[in-house]
């Protein structure tokens, strides 16, 4: 790899930030660096005065002052309105004002005009020296910037090196000593020396703001990833002591109930549908999981298809009637012909679960399960005179394990069914809206689109977060009824 090849960035955000970070480090030592600048001229100024003509070193030293005014005012600049800006502000920035520290460069280069033949001896090696630290000075404060040091050294160098040419060529027509001639060739090897060793400094540097940039990315994937663990280890907990407390009392009367009989067989007319009841809740809170795993796993299985609504009412019909009424409600199902297209078993599932909640939580009156066409496409909308939800709980109650406080019915359930039915209509693409009034019932309004086969099948894949996405629950509006 060549020297002057920048190394491979990943990503155009990690380039954006180590830009910015370069020129952050150049201007963090400019201020230091122009004041340096800035006493050397009147030290020049007074090892000079007594050989060169006044006019000249005047003219020159306030040149160089100029220059050095506006740096400083660029530094200010920068103080008020950039320093604490984002790296796109420190690149425009720099983009911008440039010209200023090559300007600096050859200010300082000109100066061999004052010196070069005109001073003593001692005096020229002096000047000389003043002029190689600038130049390695460039070095420790230019480098994070590459193109700024090397226009800067180029502007040092080729001034100084006109000069020479002019003076050697044009005033004394080649008739100089060998050394300048050396002199010339030592300027041009310590030129390239410079642009050498800053390019590999400002390697170092760039290297090293890779390497923070990583680190950084690194560790806050690492916070992330430690984060999530916590996340599902609290999750983990919250589903065991979940399904520990609504798994123990079927199972507890399960356990007397066999006990009962053990002792009374004869009573097993009246034991027997009891733990019908008992094993029904576990294999109904055994299913809600089975189900949560699934979708937590991604393996939710689509299978797309054109159905018809009024069939598939009729069939939760049958299903959900017996419920109904042997808890004396009424039960009502109003289907206009219509098809959809959709999951067939997943929908099923969505509008059982709405279906099974307004039966559980209803004690007086009824439940209407009905399909309706509107302008956005078909939907079926399920109403209960239940306890309704408060406004406060009515997001809640889509997000895993969530249980009303103090609502009635809630000791049944295991705070799964509206998270499932929340995620499945996620996937299938069907928004799902709420109002309820406490006391005088619910309605769940389920807007049947038609679901994107692809676009579905992606949503499934993510639905691998144990928490319930947040594109999920922008789509169910908890909007309370008038």
């Amino acid at each position: 790899m060549k020297l002057d090849t920048a190394p491979s960035i990943a990503t155009p955000a990690e380039a954006l930030w180590v830009e910015g970070e370069l020129v952050r480090d150049l201007m963090r030592t400019q201020r230091n660096t122009q004041s340096l600048g800035m006493l050397l001229v009147p030290v020049l100024l007074v090892m000079l005065w007594p050989d060169i003509p006044h006019a000249g070193l005047l003219a020159w030293a306030a040149c160089a002052t100029a220059v050095a005014a506006v740096r400083f005012a660029v530094l200010r600049l920068y103080a008020r309105d950039v320093v604490h800006a984002g790296a796109d502000s420190h690149i425009a920035f720099l983009r911008r004002w440039w010209p200023v520290w090559p300007a600096s460069s050859l200010a300082w280069g000109l100066s061999t005009l004052l010196f070069f033949e005109r001073a003593p001896l001692q005096d020229q090696f002096i000047c000389w020296l003043a002029l190689a630290g600038l130049a390695m000075f460039a070095i420790v404060t230019l480098s994070s910037h590459l193109p700024t040091m090397r226009r800067c050294l180029d502007a040092l160098a080729l001034s100084a090196l006109a000069v020479m040419a002019w003076r050697m060529g044009v005033e004394m027509h080649f008739a100089v000593p060998v050394q300048h001639w050396w002199l010339m060739v030592l300027l041009l090897i310590f030129w390239q020396m410079l642009r050498l060793a800053g390019l590999r400094q400002h390697l170092t540097l760039r290297t090293n703001y890779e390497l923070q940039y990583r680190n950084d990315q690194l560790i806050g994937s690492l916070r992330r990833q430690t984060q999530a663990a916590l996340d599902a280890v609290e999750i983990k907990n919250r589903f065991l002591a979940s399904a520990a407390h609504d798994i123990r009392q079927p199972v507890h009367a399960l356990g007397l109930y066999a006990d009962w009989l053990g002792s009374e067989p004869e009573m097993v007319h009246e034991i027997a549908p009891k733990i019908v009841e008992s094993t029904k809740a576990v294999n109904a809170l055994f299913d809600s999981l089975f189900d949560l795993a699934r979708l937590d796993a991604g393996k939710v299985r689509l299978n797309i298809e054109e159905l018809r609504l009024d069939t598939l009412l009729q069939h939760l019909e049958l299903q959900y009637r017996p419920l109904a009424e042997a808890k004396g409600l009424e039960f009502r199902v109003h289907a206009v012909p219509g098809t959809v297209v959709s999951d067939p078993i997943l929908l099923q599932r969505i509008v059982g679960n709405l279906i099974s909640n307004a039966v559980k939580y209803t004690r007086r009156g009824g439940v209407l399960v009905a399909a309706r066409q509107t302008r956005n496409g078909p939907r079926i909308e399920i109403w209960d005179t239940g306890v309704g939800i408060a406004p406060a709980h009515q997001r809640e109650v889509f997000r895993e394990f969530y249980k009303v406080p103090g609502h009635a019915g809630t000791e049944e359930g295991f705070g799964l069914g509206l998270y499932i039915v929340g995620r499945l209509c996620h996937i299938l693409g069907h928004p799902l809206r709420l109002a309820s009034r406490p006391g005088r019932g619910t309605v769940f309004r389920l807007l049947v689109q038609p679901t994107d086969a692809a676009q579905a099948a992606q949503r499934a894949a993510s639905a691998i977060d144990r928490l319930l996405p947040q594109r999920a629950m922008a789509e169910i509006d908890a909007v309370v009824g008038s």
